[in-house]
């Protein structure tokens, strides 16, 4: 079973039996809520990518991606495609970093700045080209028209399903029962979905690092 669009929309409608024009028109807020919880509880694999950009010699902030929810790497990638990796730094430390260490060369650092924004420390002294390896979020199902789909509506349709009907349930006031009832059905997913998306990253983590050269940054 999957769910296109208008396949969810009307589901939803049947299993809180409302058709109430504010509602209806709510629909799609519910769908959001319910995919921005799966993207922020669960990686998975299937939203991963890689991208490519520069740092400027003297800047010490990278844009991360508009599509961007949280980093697995963050490389600088030299002219014989080697890969130097920056560690993951929590921000307490890059702002003590930044205060006591060098304030150029090449970076060894990485923190979340905002949430559009890296810092990296050493500021760079150089202009470096680097690589971020990162999870997404994809478009919303929302977005694809009546007859469309998406990764989780087609893998995981029970998972958005329960996600979007808590979200409807609160909307609507129902009573706490049905509501818990939802949402115990939507955590029930959202483990046996992680559990699934976990057995297969060691596999893919292995696979990953073996198309590279890797270089720990000293």
């Amino acid at each position: 079973m999957s769910f296109t669009y208008s396949g969810l929309k009307t589901a939803v409608q049947n299993y809180v039996d409302s058709s109430e024009t504010t509602f209806v028109n709510t629909l799609d807020t519910f769908i959001q809520q319910a995919e921005n919880r799966i993207f922020n509880t669960i990686e998975l694999n299937v939203f991963r990518k890689n991208v490519t950009g520069t740092a400027t010699s003297g800047n010490q902030y990278l844009a991360t991606p508009s599509d961007f929810i949280s980093p697995f790497s963050l490389a600088v990638l030299d002219g014989d495609s080697k890969y130097t990796y920056l560690l993951l730094k929590h921000p307490s430390f890059m702002r003590n970093y930044i205060q006591t260490a060098s304030t150029t060369g090449a970076p060894k650092y990485y923190g979340q700045f905002d949430d559009d924004t890296f810092i990296l420390a050493p500021t760079p002294n150089a202009n470096l080209t680097f690589e971020l390896h990162y999870l997404y979020q994809p478009a919303s199902l929302t977005t694809t028209g009546d007859s469309g789909t998406t990764w989780i509506s087609d893998n995981t349709p029970d998972l958005l399903l329960y996600g979007t009907l808590a979200e409807a349930s609160i909307f609507l006031k129902q009573d706490p029962n049905e509501t818990a009832m939802f949402e115990g059905r939507f955590q029930e997913n959202l483990v046996r979905t992680k559990n699934l998306m976990e057995s297969r990253s060691t596999k893919d983590e292995n696979r990953f690092d073996k198309q590279r050269g890797v270089v720990a940054a000293q």
